[in-house]
């Protein structure tokens, strides 16, 4: 599996080249194809459930679950995905959502986070099997752990909430797991299943066509791979609406895909990240910088997954935390793919130090404060006190886990100020504003607060550039209906005021 190094011999004198895969054989001869993961599941699965513990500290990690939350409740009460409910994400992780809400209640993300804990130990259990058919049972062991070492290894807000990079990782794994093993119908419904959870989840498909093109791209081969991938995708538009599903999933987000305006704001925090990731793989980095400049590890598919998702990250120039976990799975195999050709006191080294960078990541989820959440918190508790059960609410911010906090019915299908100004991702650019809203959101917005008016709007801006006094239509709206009865934290609330009749 692996070409000779070319270097001098004093380069390359401690390097080992691995043999072939060992068969797994007990004692006395007999094989036991079960043992190997009797043995590795359990520590695997107590490991996942270690680097995750964060995510049960709090109720919810980011606005990402928030929304989510928001849109399972719209869901069960009768709302259309996009339609009455709408998101630019594809339809997996909110119907996940809908689904959990359905079976244990909508009051606590609990199920969720769970399942996210399943997600991380099914992408290591896969990554487990591509690198034990590679390198055998040690590489194998090597890969999982490292793996879930590395995998909180961004801000506990990006790492540790049940949101969808998390549930989209096992099926980019599986798509790799099914190409490696030629069962290419199942890995195109594994790059579909990725895609339907994010978008660029569907960036897999590069390394994916790579092993379909060397395996010989025999027609037939290709076209079970193409309908894996379709036929899911067509069902998922269908179930919804086609032109919402294309609409909202793919042609809808081209001035959130710009940062024009936002450069360097952005570029610091896609370097921030990328810091931050590199201190979480300080482990795997040196290996695999190491065997670069000497030998070559003979696994292009591994180099095209990794390209595939560094060019999903880039994808939007938003560079957001989260969006660096599509690099995660590839990363670790390539640490594997390292060690397996440097002695194996390095492969110890790297454990240990990936599990210390690990610890330091799992003391910051456990630890910090969450002050946007308390915040939010506040926010929901004096809407609840304001408002009766049934009553609409309008909160006027980025954080739509208030409606999920408050109980609260959303009085618009736009959950954030992000869909009508532009504002995602934390834009603070000239390119936030009314007229680069999502296309024809704002007469939608307007028809929706005339025919509901919300009992309290929360200003919850703080001075950033969607105030409402730089929103003419919200601003005219307030001055019309409301008056601001409290602020708290920065946030203003308004209550409506009734209109005297004749």
């Amino acid at each position: 599996m692996v070409a000779p190094p070319s270097a001098s011999p004093r380069s390359v004198r401690h390097l080992r080249v691995p043999g072939p895969r060992k068969e797994h054989v007990a004692e006395g001869g007999a094989r036991r194809p079960g043992a190997y993961w009797a043995r590795l599941l359990p520590p695997l699965a107590a490991l996942a459930c270690l680097t995750r513990l964060p995510s049960f500290r709090w109720p919810l990690w980011n606005p990402d679950e928030g929304y989510l939350a928001v849109q399972a409740q719209m869901l069960a009460h009768g709302g259309a995905l996009y339609d009455t409910v709408v998101d630019r994400k594809p339809p997996l992780v909110p119907w996940l959502y809908a689904g959990a809400f359905a079976l244990f209640g909508d009051d606590s993300l609990l199920p969720l986070k769970v399942l996210a804990v399943a997600a991380q130990l099914l992408t290591a259990v896969l990554l487990v099997s591509l690198a034990r058919r590679r390198w055998g049972d040690a590489a194998g062991r090597t890969t999982g752990v490292l793996y879930l070492l590395i995998s909180i290894g961004l801000n506990p807000e990006d790492t540790q909430a049940a949101a969808f990079e998390v549930f989209m990782l096992p099926c980019t794994a599986a798509a790799m797991w099914c190409a490696d093993r030629h069962r290419w119908a199942a890995a195109g419904a594994a790059v579909a299943c990725a895609f339907l959870t994010k978008q660029t989840g569907g960036a897999v498909l590069l390394p994916v066509g790579w092993l379909l093109w060397r395996a010989g791209a025999r027609r037939r081969d290709t076209a079970r791979l193409a309908a894996g991938l379709g036929l899911p995708v067509l069902a998922a538009a269908l179930l919804t609406t086609p032109a919402g599903f294309v609409f909202w999933t793919v042609t809808g987000s081209g001035a959130y895909a710009s940062f024009t305006g936002s450069e360097l704001h952005v570029l610091g925090r896609g370097l921030v990240n990328a810091a931050v990731l590199a201190a979480a793989c300080t482990g795997i980095a040196a290996p695999v910088v190491r065997v670069l400049r000497i030998a070559r590890t003979g696994a292009p598919e591994l180099w095209l997954w990794l390209a595939s998702s560094v060019a999903a990250v880039l994808l939007g120039f938003h560079f957001f935390g989260h969006y660096y976990l599509q690099l995660m799975p590839p990363l670790a195999l390539l640490g594997t793919a390292a060690l397996q050709i440097l002695p194996r006191e390095r492969t110890v080294r790297a454990l240990v130090v990936s599990g210390c960078a690990c610890a330091v990541f799992l003391g910051w989820g456990l630890l910090a404060p969450r002050p946007e959440l308390a915040h939010a918190t506040r926010l929901a508790e004096t809407v609840r006190d304001r408002t009766a059960p049934d009553d609409p609410v309008l909160f006027w911010g980025i954080h739509p886990e208030a409606y999920w906090l408050a109980d609260r019915v959303p009085a618009s299908r736009y959950l954030t100020a992000g869909l009508l100004t532009n504002y995602s991702g934390g834009r603070n650019g000239p390119q936030v504003g009314e007229k680069y809203a999502v296309d024809g959101a704002w007469p939608v917005f307007r028809d929706e607060l005339r025919s509901r008016p919300p009992a309290v709007v929360v200003d919850d801006s703080r001075g950033k550039p969607f105030a409402p006094d730089r929103v003419p239509a919200l601003r005219r709206f307030l001055a019309v209906g409301y008056e601001p009865v409290l602020r708290t934290g920065g946030a203003v609330v308004y209550v409506r005021v009734a209109r005297e009749s004749g």
